[in-house]
């Protein structure tokens, strides 16, 4: 029996010390920076930050009643360099502490890097590149609960190569929202509904939630417009290119793309990176250049993941020109955010956050299409990525349509 004993005291030893080993582990990774991938374009970046109110709208995911619609947006641009330039924060500190709060201390602590220190690329408030006398203008769609800042990665390698980059958080569906003015908007039931609802119930849903995003993202290019029309700071004056806009996003905000380019025709092309369809888009189809780009899900044979590529398929299909259908071999959902680098490799990989691929590889491919396809159908300099296999890419899986 004190044999027993003993071993059995080794055995709950050993596994104590495993795990201190693995928290300090991930708290010294937490600890640790990260660079974010530096944007290959020739120009430096901007960033500035704006809250916009539409008086036009009541808010339906507000927890009162009465309360107009208010996003917060971020834009990255084209920027001219300068001696003075200051660095834009990765989050800034109130926004930083605001996730803390609501991630709690587990996945602050050992979970997740420190936002303070990501470091990213961007100036702060610079002025706008003068190289050419306007730029295109993409506004991108966050996944549902994530906020606009988890895409800089792709916003920035974006505006390097002359693109004008509207993200903005969306507000009560992003985890927590901070209006310059110290409120605090966390995210309610109707705007973050569960993901395991029964399947009906779930596309009714979401279909009347992707109906507020692609107003949301209606009422961003609207903004743009006036901003490009007479911009108070002088800065976006002139500037935007709103005839060749293009709308962006990932997860739920890759839903909405399709859906906002379905509903508005000054979407002149779009993209859907890994987000289940939903809204009348997939019954109704597309009419601008479209493109699916997908993780890898050749495994998922499930009834919903059939269905969620035949809604794919469908709208593919009903595109007249432009359409393509790209899938990356090894990666999960979200390695096409910054989340790839910013949370911790291995509890992302063994709950399938992310993929066997390599962090910075996926992030790479996926600006790099994402870019093609805009410079195709915005710039109109076609690309020979989009025209089948490519041997600097591997692991891209490419159907396309012209």
């Amino acid at each position: 029996m004190r044999r027993l004993l003993k071993v059995f005291a080794a055995v709950v030893l050993l596994a104590i010390l495993t795990v201190a080993a693995i928290l300090l582990l991930l708290w010294v990774q937490h600890r640790g920076g990260v660079t974010l991938p530096v944007p290959t374009g020739p120009f430096a970046v901007g960033r500035r930050t704006y809250v916009w109110v539409d008086q036009t709208r009541t808010d339906p995911l507000a927890p009162t009643a009465g309360i107009k619609r208010e996003l917060v947006v971020w834009i990255w641009y084209p920027a001219r360099p300068s001696a003075q330039a200051v660095a834009a924060e990765y989050q800034l500190a109130a926004l930083r502490a605001a996730w803390a709060d609501y991630q709690g201390p587990v996945i602050r602590n050992f979970l997740s890097r420190d936002p303070a220190r990501i470091q990213a690329h961007s100036i702060r408030d610079a002025e706008i590149a003068p190289n050419q006398p306007a730029y295109p203008v993409l506004i991108m769609k966050p996944g549902k609960g994530m906020p606009a800042t988890d895409y800089t990665a792709i916003a920035e390698d974006l505006a390097s190569h002359g693109y004008v980059v509207a993200g903005n958080d969306q507000t009560y569906s992003t985890g927590v929202v901070v209006f310059p003015d110290g409120r605090i908007a966390h995210r309610t039931p109707a705007g973050n509904p569960p993901e395991d609802l029964p399947e009906s119930e779930s596309m009714r849903i979401f279909n009347r939630l992707i109906e507020v995003w692609s107003a949301d993202t209606r009422f961003v290019l609207d903004q743009l417009a006036r901003m490009n029309a007479s911009d108070p700071s002088g800065i976006f004056t002139g500037r935007l290119d709103l005839k060749s806009a293009g709308v962006f996003g990932h997860s739920f905000g890759g839903a909405t793309a399709a859906q906002f380019c379905h509903d508005d025709d000054r979407c002149r092309a779009g993209i859907d990176i890994d987000g289940r369809p939903f809204g009348t888009v997939v019954q109704e189809g597309l009419r601008q250049p479209f493109m699916f780009l997908l993780a890898d899900h050749g495994r998922e044979t499930d009834a919903v993941s059939r269905q969620i590529l035949a809604d794919i398929q469908s709208i593919y299909a009903s595109v007249p020109a432009g359409a393509l259908l790209l899938s990356i071999r090894g990666a999960a959902h979200f390695d096409s955010s910054d989340m790839a680098l910013t949370r911790d490799r291995y509890t992302a990989r063994t709950f399938g956050a992310t993929g066997s691929i390599d962090e910075r590889r996926a992030l790479a491919i996926t600006c790099v299409y994402v870019r093609a396809f805009f410079d195709t159908y915005l710039k109109h300099h076609p690309s020979t990525l989009l025209n089948g296999p490519s041997s600097v890419y591997p692991e891209v899986r490419l159907d396309a349509r012209k």
